[in-house]
């Protein structure tokens, strides 16, 4: 207090000017409209500047929360829409084979959701690090996709955390195909740019156009079919003119993965009994 009075006792000429000018102003605007208008027009735009600015601080700092929600959306609206096709694709089947399929592999199409703890692009070999393992029911070869695109093959199960192989991963290698003319290959990383991997030795008289979508082929156990990678973004000639090798621009953002989604592909199961029990009986 003692402060305070030292203070208005020092500064007292300057305290009573002010407190006179805010007087005057305020009965200036009380008792004649024109300066009255002009006053609570400027206090109305000060006042929207303050709660825009404020606006624009909380939104920014409430992106992170945006861009979380958006993310676990993409991933929620990727897994409905492989149960679908799923759906459809049973559909299609003879029931009595879809059944008997069933039965051999005692399960279908399962999808896990989870996140990201740690991810690397630069690398020669980037390995990506889930937050669930075998109690969550992620096995090794299962699949691993983004809300936009595949992401890669999970590589090593633990209790509850897993290191999936993606695609910008030298030792990767995923079977694809050009969605509108069924032209497939495998997919490989250069080690160069995270935004793109190529399909090398695809014959010449493949058709194909740049900006054509790559999708999975189906042909392994591990994606079914038709989940988006990428779409062509250049052609070249391989070295030694035989094939073209196409630069696919990648659709998943490895360098902002957040939510995943595991493909456990059980049914697939069924075809890679029948696959190896021809392979066994051949070799015989």
């Amino acid at each position: 207090m003692s402060y305070l009075l030292k203070f208005l006792k020092q500064y007292h000429y300057i305290v009573l000017f002010v407190v006179l000018q805010v007087l005057s102003l305020v009965l200036l605007a009380r008792f004649n409209n024109y300066q009255a208008s002009v006053f609570l027009s400027s206090a109305n735009e000060v006042s929207g500047k303050i709660h825009s600015w404020t606006s624009e601080v909380t939104g920014y700092f409430g992106l992170k929360e945006a861009n979380k929600n958006i993310s676990q959306t993409n991933a929620r609206l990727s897994a409905e829409n492989i149960r679908l096709k799923s759906i459809i694709e049973s559909l299609t089947q003879d029931s009595l084979a879809l059944q008997a399929c069933e039965q051999a592999t005692g399960d279908s199409l399962h999808l896990i959701l989870t996140k990201v703890v740690n991810n690397s692009v630069i690398h020669a070999n980037n390995f990506i690090t889930i937050n669930k393992g075998r109690a969550d029911g992620i096995k090794e070869e299962m699949g691993v996709i983004s809300g936009t695109g595949v992401v890669g093959i999970v590589y090593l199960a633990g209790d509850h955390y897993s290191i999936v192989l993606p695609i910008l991963n030298s030792k990767s290698s995923i079977s694809c195909k050009i969605s509108r003319t069924d032209y497939f290959g495998s997919l490989h990383w250069d080690g160069i740019s995270s935004q793109y991997a190529y399909i090398e030795d695809l014959p010449r008289h493949a058709e194909f156009s740049l900006g054509d979508s790559i999708i999975t082929s189906g042909h392994s156990t591990v994606f079914p079919e038709g989940l988006h990678i990428g779409t062509i973004d250049d052609m070249t000639d391989s070295r030694d003119g035989q094939s073209f090798t196409l630069k696919v621009k990648l659709a998943a953002d490895f360098a902002r993965l957040r939510d995943l989604i595991i493909i456990d592909n059980s049914r697939k199961k069924a075809q890679r009994i029948v696959e190896d029990s021809l392979k066994n009986s051949l070799e015989k």
